[in-house]
């Protein structure tokens, strides 16, 4: 009886020591949330309610732990900013070409806002569609009507037809204009190349084949080769201007169906980037034609035709070049059954197979409201066990490893019945090691300084000052520890404060 107890007691302990395991947070890992305009949720709102409406869902993914925003500031050949190239949005006002009325900038408003929130800002463009299907009215200076010769239609769609060079010229312009007036960390564009082949339709390019093939004979070969040069310039682009904003590229989750290419195919049965939407993923990633990839990875675990866990893990084997982050569906999660368990929904099943898959550094949520809104309890889940403690995002050796120098002088004063944390910004020279951001840790006083436990982030603030909840702490010594980060999160050697409460 006694052995039987204490295998039990054995048992009991390797479940529990298990599921610690599983739950033990990296403190590096991109977990990004995706708020999209183009499904109208802003037209009409008027600016007031535009702001109090984003300032709650940021506030929401804050607590959520979400530490990058990718807002979709072009879905149209159009802006969602102040720009001279393109008009304004529809999705912004209701009527492309015209203003936001009291007048703002959402792009600048939510830069700001989420660098305050020590999260990164994306700028998501949309490169080649020129009209979605519901926009019915262009503005005058809207590329498609001032070059009609240079889109084509497709499934009540306007596409800038990538096989006309100039396009590629045009696109690279709009995302330089970004770079160089916006302080965005990254630009993203999605899984949008060429259309989404509609039944009995055909991609009317053949003209364009004939001028501009360049010694290619076969059309899908030199359509996929229209992409790659784009790819290539972009990112070449982006990175002239400001070399330290990432440009991430969200493909559609299936690369190639294994029927199709038994070497780097995987065993799925569904629409192809390669094939269908002449994305070649793969050739981008091991050029380094990119700094991060997002697969959309939407489908349940146990899909007929595209199972999640065997896409998770053909693309933590296939495209470990760069950094790795997997786009998820908060609704569809939430919507299916674990297989194992029937009593529980996927999200756990989810979080475990990227725990276990070495190439993956973090999550996309599709999309932003899902999760604000809580649905299928997903929101909760993230604040209080998945991403409960900050995380720093993911280095990128390959644009930066240089770490900036340590905060200095770091002195507590009293300021109005608090304590407050200051400290003096470290020296440096250029982008590669000025400080940007800052990570401060609590440890108390019988606690061993480990930077490397994310459970001791108590802000990730751009201030030079830190607050002290008094109220919320133990009397007794305290130790505060300050880093710096640059524009790549390298983080320096920590500065130390013993604080008294």
């Amino acid at each position: 009886m006694k052995l039987v107890s204490k295998l039990f007691f054995a048992w009991a302990l390797l479940i529990f020591c298990t599921a610690e395991n599983a739950l033990a947070q990296n403190k590096r890992e991109f977990r990004g949330a995706w708020i999209q305009c183009v499904n109208g949720q802003f037209i009409g709102m008027g600016t007031s309610q535009m702001q109090k409406t984003l300032s709650y869902q940021l506030d929401e993914l804050q607590k959520d732990g979400v530490n990058a925003i990718i807002f979709q500031v072009r879905p149209e050949c159009d802006a969602l900013y102040e720009s001279k190239i393109e008009p304004w949005s529809r999705f912004l006002t209701g009527e492309q070409g015209k203003a936001p009325s009291p007048y703002w900038d959402p792009l600048e408003w939510m830069i700001k806002q989420c660098h305050q929130r020590g999260m990164e800002l994306h700028a998501w463009l949309n490169p080649y569609r020129a009209k979605t299907k519901t926009t019915t009215a262009l503005a005058s200076n809207h590329i498609a009507i001032r070059h009609p010769e240079r889109v084509f239609p497709y499934d009540g769609l306007f596409i800038l037809n990538p096989g006309i060079p100039e396009n590629c010229d045009y696109i690279c312009q709009v995302a330089a204009d970004i770079v160089k007036r916006y302080d965005v960390d990254g630009i993203h564009i999605d899984d949008y190349f060429y259309p989404y082949p509609a039944p009995g339709q055909e991609i009317p390019d053949q003209k364009e084949f004939r001028t501009h093939n360049n010694g290619i004979k076969d059309i899908h070969d030199w359509r996929r080769d229209n992409v790659n040069v784009f790819i290539k310039k972009i990112y070449e682009t982006i990175h002239q201007v400001k070399p330290w904003v990432k440009f991430g590229v969200s493909p559609f989750g299936i690369y190639r169906n294994k029927k199709n290419d038994p070497v780097n195919g995987s065993d799925t049965n569904g629409l192809q980037n390669y094939d269908e939407l002449y994305a070649d993923v793969l050739m981008w990633v091991n050029n380094g034609w990119l700094d991060y990839c997002v697969p959309q990875l939407y489908w349940e675990i146990g899909h007929k035709a595209a199972d999640y866990k065997t896409l998770i893990r053909w693309w933590n084997r296939y495209a470990a070049n760069r950094p790795l982050y997997i786009g998820e569906d908060v609704e569809r999660t939430v919507k299916f059954s674990d297989p194992d368990n029937a009593k529980s929904n996927q999200m756990n099943a989810k979080y475990r197979l990227h725990s276990q898959m070495p190439n993956v550094q973090g999550t996309v949520l599709w999309y932003a409201k899902a999760a604000v809104d809580n649905v299928g309890n997903y929101g909760t889940m993230l604040r209080k066990n998945y991403w409960k403690h900050p995380a720093l995002q993911p280095l990128m050796p390959f644009i930066d490893a240089k770490a900036p120098k340590a905060p200095k002088s770091l002195t507590v004063m009293n300021m109005e019945n608090e304590k407050v944390l200051f400290w003096k910004e470290p020296k440096g020279i250029d982008w590669k090691d000025q400080a940007v951001r800052y990570v401060v840790y609590r440890f108390n006083k019988k606690e061993k300084i480990n930077l490397d436990d994310p459970s001791k982030i108590v802000a990730i603030t751009t201030n030079t000052f830190y607050t002290i909840p008094e109220n919320k702490l133990e009397p007794g010594n305290h130790t505060y520890v300050v880093t710096a980060l640059d524009r790549m999160s390298n983080e320096s050697k920590g500065a130390k404060k013993k604080v008294k409460l």
